[in-house]
């Protein structure tokens, strides 16, 4: 699990924190036992005589009145020939009656057996859902006057269990257990906490006398769960050492030393009942065991096994210098560079810089990869959608190529996704999910529940819910049992698979260190309340929402908004929607949860996980995410909280936001400070959030707005960025041809190997007239990260390779908002094909037939091929970003139909033809060239060429045949083309 980043200042070592010290995060509230009220004895004493019922007096009265299941005398033939009657069907209801007392019974004793025991969780009696669940209620009633009642209620000790079966839990208390992950299941991928305080805060106690004598050592064992309640290192340090946050002290004490149970304490948040805890030296408290002298006040085996414990005193000493853990078998992410340095992360309270290369730029974005990722891939995808509707729209009026540029908050927000954006982090996680997938489809195997999954180091670990076996190759157990590791080296070796995405709900929290922390919300047995302030919860949910509607890892998903996030829809109008209150968001999820149990038995799934796999899993069992950032009142969160306990294996998940942390019915809870911290202490997190505060949520939403292809006459316009001068006064200082193989006119070759780079660069800035953040430029050259001083460096050999014009103007300047710039004396071949066309298409051209047929062919002839043809492999992956490569296709066909129509208007066939077939080489795709291709080789008269090009236009379509505009067409120029056809093949 990542660790917590180590910090100057250190814990506190007495029982209150020093004055004038600030602490780093808010001291979460201990858990309140409630103390046993009339109403509990009530219901211990009916649930006593429900058991005495059900247990006793079902069985007794079953014999006395129907009789026993036993057959009277051995089998024989004869039962087969008897008749059957009424008495016949009685009979084998009798038994099946027996049956069921016998199974309800067994799950008593289960029960029972572990609330007497104090450790571990009940065992789960086979196809005992619902009778497991009663007896688990019944005998929780009963106990909940005693010490060990928590350990039968419906918890979430019991997580792993239940999702894993079909039965469904009751609704979780609202004062939920310490140590969420600890009691989940067996080991923990909770984070660890930080190394080098705790070593720190070790020494300053030493060298102040702190530390006890080695006689005079203190012993604390973890207590059995009490009232819906489990011990955490966090109580433990409340009650003992007067701060919470010396939790880190009693983990140092005891880490990696064995257990009385042959287990060992490798995580904060994992303990179990019965495990011994070394306490430091100022350690207070009765329920504190001082070795020698008070181990005569125990039981003997507890006395024993504290005495066992103590003889592993030296282990902490003997670890490794740093904290580290030898040879241990836990694995701890390892830290690694950040991918691009940054400034220290802003918030909404701190000014921003007012000068440098980091001016504008949201941190927020920059701060989150995957959804900066997700962000620019889906704003790609609209404007793309925009540019072919745009296209195919021309008969009502042309709307135009050219998409808005942003401009203000939306350039700086776009710029951000560009710098921020990691989009081989997503397609590396998308294909490793996959990929896993499909291996366990291969063997059989089903899915395992995953409640999270950390990034770290490029590597990636699934947080099982238990432990489901050996992972299939490449994958390998991590840190314990719960934990499949996938290294980056094994994850680039997988391919695109046709699997079904199996965590579609994964989404980002924040990070710890370098790790990143993404919750699966789907797999959450119950509700995940988020308290804080109410712009602090906003920017969460704006975060999570966002990154749900377009992460790379899923397939399909409904996400509902409640209470915020109307304007978020442009992001993803597919998968968003927005309800007005809590009263439809029940009434909704009401119908959908008995529609999903429906599926799934119908289908015979226990889970949609089991369902994903099958032969329907690209149309059923998608996840439906909720996302409520208001409080529901405390009667919708009990209906809430029913709902939600049966939503792990629905595939339905909650998020509730809560102004007071205290939500009933929360599983888990979470809170987001002012400060960005999103802290869990009950899980031992604590996260750096990501967040989408409300300023970067309304220019990002801008972005999406301003590409929507159905916005109207505001859509893309159809006058470039940038024109030129096409005269011959206009001839310019440097060319660069992109169109076709990159060739520079007008330059001398740098020499040396900062050649390819200066070009990539030059590249980059000819394709944004209107700018280019130094950060934009730095993030496209150096995916991986580049420091400020190497991409400065670039920037000056850039400036003296392109020169000044004669009259001392820099050709590479900086405009007011910091961004890059090229001065009108470089231009390239795409600046003069755009300007040909438009000249031709809205300017001298439209008045004068000649001019405009110089012009389109002027302009066709500059084609030469794809954009940069050339490139070298590996370089240039910034144009997965950009949309030229849908423009370029799309300007050179609109320029070759313009010339094809020129020409067939004064029935030259045959020149229409030439421009169409050299439009048809850069964009061979265009369905309109191959239609207007057709008409012009009719318009020829020859009805053998025409069928000849309909036997390769059939040829190219393979399987798909032809689309169906193309088809009509052929039917009414060579009605007889299908025979034609045929008989040419």
């Amino acid at each position: 699990m990542p660790r917590r980043r180590s910090s100057s200042s250190s814990s506190s070592t007495g029982n209150a924190t020093a004055p004038g010290s600030t602490p780093r995060n808010r001291t979460p509230q201990p858990v309140r036992v409630r103390r046993r009220t009339f109403g509990d004895f009530v219901k211990a004493f009916l649930a006593f005589v429900a058991l005495v019922a059900l247990v006793f007096g079902v069985p007794l009265g079953l014999a006395s009145q129907l009789g026993w299941p036993f057959p009277d005398g051995a089998p024989s033939l004869d039962w087969l020939q008897r008749e059957i009657s009424v008495q016949t069907f009685l009979n084998i209801l009798t038994v099946v009656v027996w049956l069921a007392w016998a199974q309800f019974t067994a799950c008593v004793l289960v029960e029972v057996k572990a609330a007497v025991s104090g450790v571990g969780v009940p065992g789960r009696v086979p196809g005992a859902g619902p009778s497991q669940l009663l007896a688990r209620q019944l005998v929780a009633a009963l106990l909940l006057v005693g010490a060990t009642a928590a350990s039968l209620t419906p918890g979430l000790s019991q997580l792993g269990q239940n999702l894993e079966g079909s039965q469904r839990p009751t609704v979780a208390a609202a004062q939920q257990t310490p140590g969420l992950f600890a009691q989940q299941q067996e080991q923990t991928a909770s984070a660890a906490a930080a190394l080098a305080d705790q070593a720190a805060d070790a020494a300053d106690r030493a060298d102040s006398g702190a530390t006890a004598r080695s006689g005079d050592t203190k012993y604390y064992r973890i207590q059995p769960p009490e009232g819906r309640h489990h011990d955490s290192l966090w109580e433990v340090a409340e009650r003992h050492l007067g701060d919470g946050r010396r939790y880190k002290e009693i983990y140092e004490l005891n880490k990696d030393r064995v257990q009385p149970d042959g287990s060992r304490l490798s995580e904060a948040s994992l303990i179990r009942p019965g495990w011994i805890m070394e306490m430091p030296g100022d350690a207070v408290g009765g329920e504190l065991v001082e070795m020698p002298d008070e181990a005569a006040a125990v039981p003997p085996e507890v006395r024993q096994q504290i005495r066992d414990y103590a003889k592993t005193g030296d282990h902490a000493e003997q670890r490794q210098p740093g904290g580290g853990h030898g040879d241990t078998a836990v694995s701890l992410p390892e830290q690694r560079p950040a991918p691009v340095p940054e400034a220290p992360q802003r918030h909404e309270h701190q000014a921003a810089p007012a000068s440098g290369s980091d001016f504008g730029l949201p941190e927020a974005l920059l701060g989150a990869p995957l959804l900066a990722a997700g962000l620019l891939g889906a704003l790609g995808r609209r404007r793309r959608q925009a540019l072919w509707q745009s296209a195919l729209g021309a008969v009502g009026g042309r709307r135009g190529m050219e998409p808005p540029t942003p401009a203000g908050a939306a350039a700086d927000a776009q710029d951000a996704l560009l710098v921020g954006a990691d989009p081989e982090a997503v397609r590396l996680l998308d294909r490793s999910l996959r990929g896993l997938a499909a291996s366990l489809a291969a063997e059989s195997r089903p899915l395992p529940v995953v409640y999270a999954a950390w990034l770290s180091n490029g590597d990636l670990h699934l947080q099982l819910a238990q432990p489901s076996g050996k992972p299939p190759a490449p994958w390998r157990t991590g840190q314990d049992q719960t934990f499949w590791l996938l290294s980056r080296a094994d994850a680039e070796r997988y391919e695109d698979t046709d699997t079904a995405a199996p965590y579609p709900g994964l989404v980002s929290l924040g990070t710890m260190d370098e790790s990143r922390l993404l919750l699966n919300l789907e797999a959450v047995p119950g509700i995940v309340s988020l308290s804080g302030r109410e712009a602090d919860r906003a920017a969460v949910f704006a975060s999570v929402a966002a990154e749900l509607a377009t992460n790379g890892w899923s397939d399909r998903m409904t996400i509902t908004l409640v209470g915020f996030g109307e304007d978020l829809t442009p992001l993803a109008p597919n998968r968003l929607r927005h309800l007005d209150g809590v009263d439809d968001l029940i009434e909704t999820m009401e119908a959908e949860t008995r529609q999903r149990r429906g599926a799934l038995g119908a289908a015979g799934q226990d889970s949609v996980l089991t369902g994903r796999t099958g032969p329907a899993h690209h149309t059923r069992w998608a996840p439906h995410l909720v996302l409520l950032a208001a409080q529901p009142s405390p009667e919708d969160a009990v209906k809430l909280a029913e709902l939600a306990a049966d939503a792990g294996r629905l595939g339905i998940g909650y998020l509730v936001g809560t102004e007071s942390g205290d939500l009933p019915g929360a599983a888990w809870e979470m809170e987001i400070t002012g400060e960005g911290k999103l802290l869990a202490p009950l899980l031992g997190l604590e996260l750096d959030a990501q967040l989408l505060p409300v300023a970067q949520q309304r220019a990002v939403v801008e972005l999406f707005v301003e590409a929507d292809p159905d916005r109207g006459p505001d859509g893309p316009t159809t006058t470039p960025p940038f024109l030129v001068d096409i005269s011959e006064q206009g001839r310019p200082a440097v060319y660069a041809r992109l169109v076709g193989s990159y060739e520079i006119i007008g330059l001398d070759t740098p020499d040396g190997e900062r050649s390819a780079l200066l070009h990539e660069a030059l590249a980059l800035l000819l394709l944004h007239r209107e700018g280019v953040h130094p950060r934009v430029l730095a993030s496209a050259l150096w995916p991986r990260g580049v420091t400020d001083d190497v991409r400065d460096a670039l920037l000056d050999r850039l400036r003296d390779w392109l020169g000044a014009d004669p009259d001392g103007t820099p050709r590479l300047a900086t405009d007011t908002t910091g961004r890059l710039t090229l001065a009108k004396s470089v231009v390239s071949d795409l600046d003069v094909l755009r300007s040909l066309y438009h000249e031709a298409t809205q300017g001298r051209g439209v008045d004068s037939r000649a001019v405009r047929g110089r012009l389109l062919t002027d302009a066709l002839v500059l084609v030469r091929g794809p954009l940069l043809a050339d490139r070298p492999e590996g370089r240039y992956r910034w144009l997965t970003h950009e949309i030229v490569d849908a423009q370029l296709p799309l300007l050179v066909a609109d320029i070759g139909l313009a010339l094809a129509e020129f020409h067939l208007v004064k029935d030259r066939a045959e020149k229409a033809i030439e421009a169409l077939n050299a439009a048809l080489r850069t964009a061979p795709a265009d369905e309109r060239l191959w239609n207007e291709l057709l008409r012009a080789t009719h318009a020829t008269g020859d009805p053998a060429r025409l069928t000849s090009l309909a036997a390769d236009l059939l040829t190219r379509s393979g399987a798909r045949g032809l689309p169906p505009r193309t088809e009509a067409l052929l039917d009414e120029l060579l009605p007889s083309w299908r025979d034609s056809v045929a008989a040419v093949g």
